[in-house]
């Protein structure tokens, strides 16, 4: 069976996505559209498919498989729910949407169409994630540290916390999914933030400078996360676990366990460079299309919104000052 994709979004996430895709057998990239005039087209010269600029007219005249949604958080609308009413299996990319209650409406309408569906939370693919998951259900941990420090996202819409959600929401939701996805649901959050003034160098910036999280998880294990855009890209991404005698240190590139004396270290099978840490999601997602059968896809957008639920609760204790339950027993 040939899987015939599309793709609503033209940007820097698609064409990840797009890298993987045309590496694959099987897969036929049929439709790009981007409301930027000719960004579609000078997408489809380069990987193929037919260009169209509304997303309604590539629905009805093309006959998908799957559709890639990558699309800004703020441009969500109408788009998921048209393309899950013709039948046609989804991969949206994260954060899902901005607003819960329109994220409800098109998880009820994947529901109800039968499709299948992903989110693009990659993280939860990596081998080094799996062998994580492995040792934490065999060791209890008492603490996890998580460090996202970095620089500003390349897209003009990203520096806008209007658009983007800010750097927690957009960025920083890739560990709170992970934390989720090894450690269950989180019970109360706690945040606060620093802001200076001290990225006055970007026109239209508008988020914070620094930003910390403390987590309780309902098992009751407690973490932190914190995370900046003020230093260079991918200067340091890593989460620690922390147990009697034993800490796990992950990264992008590797897991390494440090049980008492012995260290042991997996390499991350997935590169850590782009495109191709998308590989196994993308991989996973196209076979569940072919199939038809969506048992393996670790992130559904139903689950995504679980996180997004998170990551807003985040964002309001950091700008209320007060923590925030995530569960109506803890209130």
């Amino acid at each position: 069976m040939t899987v015939n994709v599309g793709f609503l979004g033209a940007g820097i996430a698609a064409s990840w996505h797009l890298e993987n895709l045309v590496t694959m057998e099987g897969v036929r990239v049929a439709a790009l559209c981007d409301t930027a005039e000719g960004k579609a087209a000078s997408m489809a010269a380069q990987y193929g498919g037919q260009p169209y600029t509304r997303y309604e007219e590539m629905l009805d005249k093309e006959d998908l498989d799957a559709l890639y949604i990558c699309l800004p958080p703020f441009a969500h609308a109408e788009q998921e729910i048209a393309a899950a009413e013709r039948g046609i299996h989804l991969l949206v990319e994260k954060p899902v949407t901005l607003d819960p209650q329109q994220g409800r409406r098109v998880a009820e309408a994947i529901e109800r169409a039968g499709v299948l569906s992903s989110s693009g939370y990659h993280w939860r693919y990596y081998n080094t994630v799996d062998r994580l998951r492995e040792v934490l259900a065999e060791r209890p941990i008492g603490m996890v540290l998580g460090r996202w420090m970095g620089g500003i996202w390349d897209a003009p819409w990203w520096k806008d916390r209007t658009k983007s959600g800010g750097q927690i929401v957009e960025q920083i939701g890739h560990f709170f999914d992970l934390l989720r996805y090894v450690l269950g649901e989180v019970r109360s959050v706690s945040g606060g933030l620093s802001h200076r003034g001290l990225i006055n160098d970007v026109e239209g910036y508008n988020l914070d400078d620094v930003s910390t999280v403390n987590l309780r998880f309902e098992d009751g294990v407690i973490g932190n996360v914190s995370a900046t855009c003020m230093v260079q890209r991918g200067y340091s991404l890593q989460i620690d676990f922390l147990g009697r005698r034993l800490v796990l240190e992950l990264t992008m590139g590797q897991l390494r366990i440090a049980d008492g004396e012995e260290v042991t270290v997996v390499e991350n099978q997935v590169s850590s460079k782009l495109p191709s840490h998308f590989a196994a999601l993308d991989r996973t997602f196209i076979e569940a299309v072919r199939r038809g059968d969506g048992s393996a896809v670790r992130s559904t957008y139903a689950d995504a919104l679980r996180t997004l639920d998170l990551v807003l609760a985040v964002q309001r204790s950091i700008d209320t000052g007060e923590t925030v339950f995530l569960h109506s027993e803890g209130k």
